[in-house]
């Protein structure tokens, strides 16, 4: 189970004091939590195309979001192609496929989960999947369940969302202003439409917030009810149940407000929890560094099928028996949609890298100890160059190494110029702006009146 932008600190087994997850964490009771759990690759289609393929996205090529020029060679080892073939019956209720084709290779049942609505409902993944559920319960089968109830625009039940905002607090209220640098935002193109729309005129960012947690407490009702039906088919205790984050979410740390860009901990440590009853241990948590490419193998060795050679990830079954914590010691970053970077994780720290940093204003080095300094606030890059320098070094050898000569995908793809940048670009032309023009003055009533000069047919203002 992908659920999407799913942030791990925001869930009770991860440590968070509001009530988001009770079923999941009732799930990581009954199994195995990995604690420091990482998305090498982000956000979406990078994400899912290294689970599936057992590579980081530097191996593959596959290293933007939303970009033409990504393309992953049918050459190239696939999970539910590998399971297929090794007897298992492979469907999946997603709409991957719409992006990318390869996401759609290996299943004898593809099932789009995209309906009418704009968003995809947990409640309509669910009825897709309990009635394929209930006609395949007697065959070995791998089902693949895409979630995206907590990727914005944030719309859960009303009842929810009173759960995790203060009673009698008006998330209208016009004194407030932590949501101006919101609105403000280089970004804020996007997110008019993608987002802040779909909210009405908020002005307390506590609010978009409280939406998140409930978001998530939405669809953590809805795996309750899949695991309800996994009972009601006598499917419990027979299935390994895999859930993930393929990324987490900005919450206003970082400058970033409610998406997933930036190698900063609120994005890219994920929840990753494994269930089998009978077969692994209740209550372990792994505090050793993995990351997603691991689950391929792991998945592989539970269903008795050989792993490809080459791959990036290793099983989580050593760690999962005791015998190892986690899978390595350095995990490798990267990003290349909303800004392009690298990074380097260790036990300890962080180095970020960034190369281009689109609509926001980064350094160009980071580094960030993150024993210390969890939230990452404090940059010792200019006052521990020496850490710094050798981490780089590091993760220039690490680069070198897995391109073997080949050319750098985000060095080409930069030269098309950064996916979510070009969006935002294309939609400032439609009211008159150029890219210079906005971000040399990136205010939102100035977006606003040319939107809604253009609506009216006037000329925009200058």
């Amino acid at each position: 189970m992908s659920l999407d932008t799913l942030r791990a600190s925001r869930l009770g087994c991860y440590g968070y004091g509001k009530p988001t997850s009770p079923h999941i964490d009732r799930i990581a009771s009954e199994g195995v939590l990995f604690e420091r759990a990482y998305a090498t690759d982000i956000p979406t289609e990078v994400a899912h195309t290294g689970i599936f393929t057992g590579k980081v996205g530097l191996r593959t090529g596959v290293v933007s979001h939303g970009s033409p020029l990504m393309q992953l060679p049918k050459s190239e080892s696939w999970l539910p192609t590998l399971l297929r073939s090794g007897g298992y019956t492979t469907a999946a209720v997603d709409n991957l496929y719409q992006l990318k084709e390869w996401f759609a290779r290996g299943y004898r049942y593809y099932i789009n989960s995209v309906g009418k609505q704009r968003q995809i409902d947990g409640q309509t993944v669910n009825e897709l999947a309990f009635s394929w559920i209930h006609e395949h319960k007697e065959e070995n089968f791998f089902l693949f369940l895409h979630y995206w109830d907590t990727h914005s625009p944030y719309l859960p039940p009303s009842q929810d969302a009173r759960q995790f905002y203060e009673a009698g607090r008006d998330p209208f209220d016009p004194s407030n202003t932590s949501m101006k640098a919101a609105y403000n935002h280089a970004a804020y193109p996007f997110f008019k439409h993608h987002h802040y729309e779909h909210l009405g005129p908020v002005t307390d960012a506590e609010y978009v917030n409280a939406l998140y947690d409930a978001e998530i407490r939405y669809l953590d009702d809805r795996l309750r009810e899949l695991d309800q039906v996994l009972v009601q088919e006598g499917l419990y205790d027979d299935t390994l149940l895999v859930l993930f984050g393929d990324h987490g979410e900005s919450l206003t740390e970082h400058d970033i407000y409610w998406d997933h860009c930036g190698l900063y901990e609120t994005t890219v440590h994920i929840p990753m929890i494994l269930r089998w009853p009978g077969r692994l241990p209740s209550g372990r948590r792994i505090g050793g560094l993995v990351q997603q490419t691991d689950l391929m193998p792991t998945v592989l060795e539970a269903a008795g099928l050989q792993t490809p050679q080459g791959l990036d990830g290793r099983s989580l079954w050593p760690s999962i028996r005791g015998e190892e914590d986690g899978t390595r010691d350095t995990v490798f970053l990267s990003e290349c949609a909303w800004q392009a970077s690298r990074g380097i994780l260790t036990r300890e720290m962080k180095l970020i890298r960034t190369v281009d940093s689109g609509p926001f204003r980064r350094p160009s080095r980071e580094l960030y100890n993150l024993r210390t300094d969890p939230g990452e606030t404090i940059n010792l890059a200019g006052t521990n160059t020496a850490l710094a320098d050798e981490l780089e070094h590091s993760l220039d050898s690490w680069v070198a190494d897995v391109l073997d000569g080949r050319p750098d995908p985000m060095e080409t793809q930069l030269r098309f110029g950064l996916p979510f940048k070009n969006r935002i670009h294309e939609i400032l032309l439609q009211y008159g702006l150029t890219w210079e023009e906005w971000l040399s003055d990136p205010r939102q009533e100035r977006f606003d009146e040319a939107v809604a000069a253009r609506q009216a047919g006037r000329k925009e203002p200058s």
